[in-house]
Protein backbone atom coordinates (compact mmCIF):
# COMPACT_ATOMS: atom_id res chain seq x y z
CA UNK A 1 0.00 0.00 0.00
CA UNK A 2 1.53 3.67 -0.77
CA UNK A 3 1.71 6.03 1.93
CA UNK A 4 -0.72 8.66 1.35
CA UNK A 5 1.04 12.00 2.21
CA UNK A 6 -0.52 15.27 3.84
CA UNK A 7 1.93 18.01 3.85
CA UNK A 8 1.78 20.53 6.95
CA UNK A 9 2.27 24.04 4.99
CA UNK A 10 0.77 26.41 8.44
CA UNK A 11 -0.32 25.72 11.95
CA UNK A 12 -1.49 28.51 13.53
CA UNK A 13 -2.27 29.11 17.25
CA UNK A 14 -6.31 29.74 17.75
CA UNK A 15 -6.11 29.62 21.19
CA UNK A 16 -4.23 28.37 24.56
CA UNK A 17 -6.08 27.61 27.52
CA UNK A 18 -5.00 25.87 31.60
CA UNK A 19 -4.17 22.74 29.44
CA UNK A 20 -5.05 22.51 25.77
CA UNK A 21 -3.71 24.69 23.20
CA UNK A 22 -5.92 25.28 19.79
CA UNK A 23 -4.80 25.36 16.61
CA UNK A 24 -5.76 25.56 12.53
CA UNK A 25 -3.67 23.56 10.12
CA UNK A 26 -3.96 24.04 6.25
CA UNK A 27 -2.76 20.88 4.57
CA UNK A 28 -1.85 20.20 0.91
CA UNK A 29 -3.38 17.40 0.02
CA UNK A 30 -1.75 14.70 -2.42
CA UNK A 31 -3.85 16.00 -5.18
CA UNK A 32 -2.43 19.81 -4.51
CA UNK A 33 -5.84 20.93 -3.15
CA UNK A 34 -5.69 22.42 0.12
CA UNK A 35 -7.53 21.22 3.42
CA UNK A 36 -7.75 22.82 6.92
CA UNK A 37 -8.13 21.13 10.23
CA UNK A 38 -8.58 21.81 14.09
CA UNK A 39 -5.42 20.48 16.03
CA UNK A 40 -5.74 20.21 19.77
CA UNK A 41 -2.91 19.41 21.61
CA UNK A 42 -2.88 18.14 25.47
CA UNK A 43 -0.34 16.67 27.42
CA UNK A 44 0.65 13.33 27.81
CA UNK A 45 -0.38 10.72 31.21
CA UNK A 46 -0.98 7.71 32.07
CA UNK A 47 -4.12 5.46 33.52
CA UNK A 48 -4.09 2.71 35.83
CA UNK A 49 -6.65 -0.31 36.74
CA UNK A 50 -5.69 -0.74 40.10
CA UNK A 51 -6.28 -4.84 41.27
CA UNK A 52 -6.64 -4.95 45.08
CA UNK A 53 -5.54 -8.75 46.87
CA UNK A 54 -9.12 -9.63 46.69
CA UNK A 55 -9.11 -9.41 43.05
CA UNK A 56 -11.34 -5.98 43.19
CA UNK A 57 -10.91 -3.68 40.56
CA UNK A 58 -10.26 -0.12 41.37
CA UNK A 59 -12.00 3.20 39.62
CA UNK A 60 -12.94 6.56 40.52
CA UNK A 61 -16.52 7.99 39.85
CA UNK A 62 -16.05 12.34 39.18
CA UNK A 63 -17.91 14.41 37.72
CA UNK A 64 -16.74 15.33 33.86
CA UNK A 65 -18.31 18.44 32.41
CA UNK A 66 -18.01 17.31 29.49
CA UNK A 67 -20.67 14.62 30.16
CA UNK A 68 -22.78 16.75 32.13
CA UNK A 69 -22.47 13.72 34.85
CA UNK A 70 -20.40 11.20 36.44
CA UNK A 71 -17.91 8.86 34.70
CA UNK A 72 -16.69 5.81 36.66
CA UNK A 73 -12.59 5.44 34.97
CA UNK A 74 -9.53 4.43 35.91
CA UNK A 75 -7.16 6.96 38.27
CA UNK A 76 -5.51 9.01 35.32
CA UNK A 77 -3.23 11.71 35.04
CA UNK A 78 -1.48 14.00 32.96
CA UNK A 79 2.57 14.22 32.74
CA UNK A 80 3.56 16.81 35.50
CA UNK A 81 7.00 17.62 34.95
CA UNK A 82 9.21 17.11 32.18
CA UNK A 83 10.98 13.95 32.48
CA UNK A 84 8.52 12.18 34.40
CA UNK A 85 8.03 8.81 33.11
CA UNK A 86 4.54 7.30 32.54
CA UNK A 87 4.93 4.24 34.98
CA UNK A 88 5.75 7.22 37.83
CA UNK A 89 2.70 8.93 36.66
CA UNK A 90 0.34 5.92 36.69
CA UNK A 91 1.66 5.03 40.05
CA UNK A 92 1.33 8.83 41.58
CA UNK A 93 -2.13 8.45 39.56
CA UNK A 94 -2.96 5.88 41.86
CA UNK A 95 -2.31 6.63 44.96
CA UNK A 96 -3.44 10.04 44.91
CA UNK A 97 -6.95 9.39 43.43
CA UNK A 98 -7.53 5.85 45.73
CA UNK A 99 -4.96 5.81 48.15
CA UNK A 100 -3.41 2.72 46.90
CA UNK A 101 0.46 2.40 45.29
CA UNK A 102 0.38 -0.46 42.99
CA UNK A 103 3.73 -2.55 43.35
CA UNK A 104 4.08 -3.79 39.78
CA UNK A 105 2.59 -2.10 36.78
CA UNK A 106 1.95 -4.51 33.90
CA UNK A 107 1.61 -2.20 30.57
CA UNK A 108 -1.45 -2.86 28.38
CA UNK A 109 -1.62 -0.52 25.61
CA UNK A 110 -1.07 3.56 23.75
CA UNK A 111 -4.14 5.20 23.92
CA UNK A 112 -4.90 7.82 21.63
CA UNK A 113 -8.42 9.17 22.34
CA UNK A 114 -9.42 11.39 19.37
CA UNK A 115 -6.97 10.90 16.50
CA UNK A 116 -8.72 12.71 14.00
CA UNK A 117 -7.77 16.20 15.56
CA UNK A 118 -6.10 15.81 19.64
CA UNK A 119 -2.39 15.03 20.10
CA UNK A 120 -2.65 13.30 23.08
CA UNK A 121 -1.47 10.02 24.24
CA UNK A 122 -2.17 7.40 27.58
CA UNK A 123 -0.05 4.51 28.64
CA UNK A 124 -2.59 2.38 30.06
CA UNK A 125 -1.24 -0.06 32.81
CA UNK A 126 -2.73 -2.66 35.03
CA UNK A 127 -1.64 -2.07 38.64
CA UNK A 128 -0.88 -4.77 40.93
CA UNK A 129 0.59 -6.05 44.70
CA UNK A 130 -1.03 -2.88 46.22
CA UNK A 131 -0.12 -0.96 49.20
CA UNK A 132 -1.29 1.57 51.39
CA UNK A 133 -0.64 5.32 50.42
CA UNK A 134 -2.32 8.16 50.89
CA UNK A 135 -4.96 9.97 49.35
CA UNK A 136 -3.99 13.56 47.91
CA UNK A 137 -5.84 14.70 45.28
CA UNK A 138 -5.99 18.03 43.32
CA UNK A 139 -7.92 21.00 44.66
CA UNK A 140 -10.75 20.60 42.13
CA UNK A 141 -11.20 16.37 42.23
CA UNK A 142 -14.16 15.56 44.36
CA UNK A 143 -13.34 11.22 43.61
CA UNK A 144 -15.40 8.43 45.12
CA UNK A 145 -13.17 5.41 44.76
CA UNK A 146 -15.40 2.39 43.08
CA UNK A 147 -14.73 -1.26 44.00
CA UNK A 148 -16.14 -3.64 41.41
CA UNK A 149 -15.53 -7.32 40.71
CA UNK A 150 -14.34 -7.79 37.14
CA UNK A 151 -17.92 -9.53 36.31
CA UNK A 152 -19.15 -6.26 37.31
CA UNK A 153 -17.28 -3.90 35.28
CA UNK A 154 -17.88 -5.81 32.24
CA UNK A 155 -21.65 -5.57 32.84
CA UNK A 156 -21.09 -2.11 33.45
CA UNK A 157 -19.69 -1.78 29.90
CA UNK A 158 -22.45 -4.01 28.59
CA UNK A 159 -25.13 -1.36 30.13
CA UNK A 160 -23.12 1.98 29.12
CA UNK A 161 -22.41 2.52 32.62
CA UNK A 162 -18.83 2.63 31.73
CA UNK A 163 -18.18 4.83 28.84
CA UNK A 164 -14.45 5.91 29.27
CA UNK A 165 -12.23 4.45 26.22
CA UNK A 166 -8.91 3.70 28.32
CA UNK A 167 -11.00 2.27 31.17
CA UNK A 168 -13.06 -0.17 28.54
CA UNK A 169 -9.53 -0.90 26.98
CA UNK A 170 -8.04 -1.82 31.01
CA UNK A 171 -11.10 -3.86 31.60
CA UNK A 172 -10.82 -5.94 28.66
CA UNK A 173 -6.94 -6.36 28.60
CA UNK A 174 -7.19 -7.69 32.23
CA UNK A 175 -10.00 -10.15 30.95
CA UNK A 176 -7.61 -11.18 28.87
CA UNK A 177 -5.34 -11.94 30.67
CA UNK A 178 -7.39 -13.73 33.24
CA UNK A 179 -8.48 -15.86 30.63
CA UNK A 180 -5.30 -17.02 29.27
CA UNK A 181 -4.58 -17.16 32.84
CA UNK A 182 -1.06 -14.84 32.43
CA UNK A 183 -2.13 -13.69 35.93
Amino acid sequence: MDNIRFDRIRRELKYEGNRLKFYEDTYEMPDGNKAYYDYIENRDGAAVLPVDSDGKLLFVKQYRPALDGESIELPAGSLEYEDEDFMSCAAREAEEETGMIPGKLIYVSDVYPLTAFVKEKTKVYIGLDLKKGEIHRDETEFINVVKLTLDEALNMIETGKITDSKTIIAIFAYNNLIISKKL
